[in-house]
């Protein structure tokens, strides 16, 4: 969706809402495409004090195995952007200004580009997960295995031997 931001940046005060439905079935994470839903994005453009700001609310619902234990897991990310726009920029490090030079805005990459960077990097069912044990492969979640884990590393069974003595 590209936004004609003309009249926000020529009039102070002026609103232009932002409302529409971005779709990201297409794109793999790990493999997967875990965000099956259209995401919702809704907020708006505005203009106070002669600064012309960006504010956006992006609802994702990712849905993708848990990376400890293997269940499908389904969480709901609320992303919040809110960017700064100038027409022109002159120190072009700073990631929370962005330059709009044609007074034009494409709020879907915008949205595609911070969803992507604020997905959490590992994925988990519940904080607390677990996970599965590495000899039984059981998951933990649901009650402890009867592995022996008290299995020492043969190379150092001569310090084991050591302790018993």
């Amino acid at each position: 969706m590209i936004l004609d931001l003309k009249s926000v940046f020529i009039s102070e005060g002026a609103t232009l809402p932002v409302n529409f439905e971005l779709d990201m079935s297409d794109m793999a994470f790990g493999g997967i495409n875990p965000i099956t839903k259209p995401v919702a994005v809704s907020g708006s453009v505005y203009n106070r004090a002669g600064i012309v700001t960006v504010d956006v609310l992006c609802e994702v619902e990712f849905s993708a195995p848990c990376d400890r234990c293997g269940k499908n897991a389904t969480k709901n990310h609320g992303i919040n952007i809110k960017r700064v726009l100038v027409s022109q920029l002159a120190d072009k490090t700073d990631d929370e200004i962005i330059e709009v030079p044609d007074l034009q805005l494409d709020v879907s990459e915008l949205a595609v580009t911070e969803i992507v960077l604020s997905l959490p990097m590992k994925h988990l069912c519940k904080e607390d997960c677990k996970g599965i044990c590495q000899t039984c492969g059981k998951d933990l979640n649901d009650g402890p295995c009867d592995c022996n884990h008290a299995q020492v590393d043969p190379r150092l069974e001569v310090l084991a031997q050591l302790l018993k003595d």
